[in-house]
């Protein structure tokens, strides 16, 4: 680490400055709905391009593959892309929310009050049964394709893994549709952790704990760690700083252990994904703590990459798109079947990267390799437009995930908010939908229930902790919310209207 840090230039120590700055201003915003998601974008950046440096040996591996100059050029673009992030999200906010402009952020309140408000846990309930809607249809789907596999359908973990929702890297015919399936499967599984997590209810604790043993060892004995973590993390987080009854230490301590334990398991998956199977390798090996010491977690090297566009740039091979990577992202739901010349992502870089050579049922690359949110803007936009691009879009993710913050009382937000923070952390590679289907079809299901919900649960009158947060903002000067505070105002009794003439009051 030494060695590291006596080499690293100018521009890396820009980017920590820009860091704790920004990490400051955003615990500053934290009543505003827009902290907490920019503190989450912060720790991506972090993750991904500083910790880059430190976990794969700057020292010994970038300082070697690349001069000075690129270096120096690649931390300066990561030092914009910041300063953009934390000057614009505040006004992406006032623009995307400005009907919510009154409101402060309720996951706040939260941290004090906890989820145990009647109208907050009636809202879980319902969810409940909307996921166990969607799950017994897709199980009857992969029961009419698997028939008698259906066991290793559910239990991959006795003998082997089967799947119905099965396509090539690239889509074809009705393709589509088994992505639109496994996603929806990830959506599910995610929320009954969520739900095991924060529901009151011990009957729909018990079986969403069920569900959850029925749902999560498909993507568990999977080799997609994007997956694993979009569906375990949310519950994590949730039960801890949502339910989890001590002090700060004590869920700090527990949030360490379901990170040993995950990133033990990340490894397993790493050793064993090339040779074999993950339901083959468990029931074979086991988990073996000992073989762990020299498995080296792969893909967490943005910085690199960001290193490797820059040189390719300059020695012209690779050519910068000019917005055709975003705009093959923002396509990418039109089926292929409907569009059979649709863009495909990232080929053109991993071409650049010596990935070319394969058939064109893969596309001609052997792998893609993700390019990063800011790589991502550099291959689209250049290296000055480019970091500004990405950090346009992740205030436009920063202030659609405090839209869900300021109405987290209303059904599915806050499942739905706590699955966008973690997908924030898979961002990093690349801003793609393809990590955000789960989150994507979530919303459209939100959106769906609003237009379509009775009109009883329209007139129902908002509940007290609901009230409580919908208020105005309060001073910013003031402490962070994390006490009950009282607001003044509230509902005014009024006297039924009657109809005939008006009486003149007797004095």
């Amino acid at each position: 680490m030494f060695e590291t840090l006596s080499i690293l230039p100018i521009s890396f120590w820009a980017v920590i400055a820009v860091l704790i700055g920004g990490g400051v201003w955003s615990f500053q915003r934290m009543k505003d709905g827009t902290g907490i998601p920019m503190l989450a974008v912060l720790g991506t950046v972090t993750a991904w391009y500083v910790g880059d440096a430190f976990y794969n040996d700057y020292a010994n591996n970038h300082a070697k593959l690349f001069d000075a100059g690129t270096l120096q050029g690649a931390w300066w673009q990561v030092a914009w892309f910041l300063a953009v992030f934390l000057l614009i999200t505040p006004a992406v906010h006032r623009w995307v929310n400005r009907p919510y402009q009154h409101r402060r952020s309720v996951v706040v309140q939260m941290f004090k009050d906890g989820v145990d408000q009647p109208a907050i846990q009636k809202q879980f309930n319902a969810l409940f049964l909307i996921c166990v809607s969607v799950w017994v249809v897709l199980f009857l789907i992969a029961l009419m394709v698997l028939k008698e596999e259906i066991i290793h359908y559910l239990f991959p973990f006795w003998g082997y893994k089967t799947s119905p929702w099965s396509h090539g890297r690239i889509g074809a015919g009705f393709d589509f549709l088994s992505i639109v399936a496994v996603h929806l499967q990830l959506l599910v599984a995610s929320m009954f952790g969520v739900l095991a997590a924060l529901t009151t209810d011990r009957r729909i604790r018990t079986c969403a704990l069920l569900f959850c043993f029925l749902t999560w060892p498909y993507f568990l004995l999977d080799r997609a760690r994007y997956a694993m973590l979009a569906m375990v993390v949310p519950a994590a987080l949730c039960w801890v700083f949502l339910r989890l009854r001590g002090g700060m230490w004590k869920k700090i301590m527990v949030l360490l252990v379901c990170f040993l334990v995950v990133n033990t398991w990340m490894k397993f998956v790493i050793a064993n994904r090339t040779d074999t199977t993950i339901s083959a390798a468990f029931e074979q090996k086991g988990l073996n703590f000992g073989d762990q010491k020299n498995i080296h977690n792969e893909g967490l090297n943005m910085f690199e990459e960001l290193c490797w566009i820059s040189t390719f740039i300059d020695n012209g091979k690779y050519h910068v798109n000019w917005g055709v990577g975003y705009f093959a992202e923002v396509v990418n739901p039109i089926p292929r079947a409907l569009w059979p010349g649709k863009p495909m992502i990232g080929i053109d870089y991993a071409i650049a990267r010596g990935q070319g050579g394969a058939g064109v049922e893969a596309a001609g690359v052997n792998a893609t390799i993700s390019t990063g949110l800011i790589g991502q803007g550099v291959v689209n936009f250049g290296r000055f437009l480019g970091p500004m691009a990405a950090a346009l879009l992740m205030s436009l993710w920063v202030a659609w995930l405090a839209r869900l913050d300021l109405n987290v009382q209303a059904l599915g937000r806050l499942p739905l908010y706590s699955l966008g923070l973690v997908l924030t952390f898979n961002l990093g590679r690349d801003i793609t939908l393809m990590n955000l289907y789960p989150f994507v079809f979530g919303a459209l299901a939100v959106w769906w229930l609003d237009r379509h919900q009775t009109y009883v649960s329209r007139t129902e009158p908002v509940p007290a902790a609901a009230q409580r947060v919908a208020g105005p903002l309060p001073d910013p000067s003031s402490p962070l919310p994390f006490a009950r505070r009282v607001i003044s105002g509230g509902f005014v009794k009024r006297k039924p209207f009657r109809s005939g003439p008006i009486r003149p009051k007797r004095i």
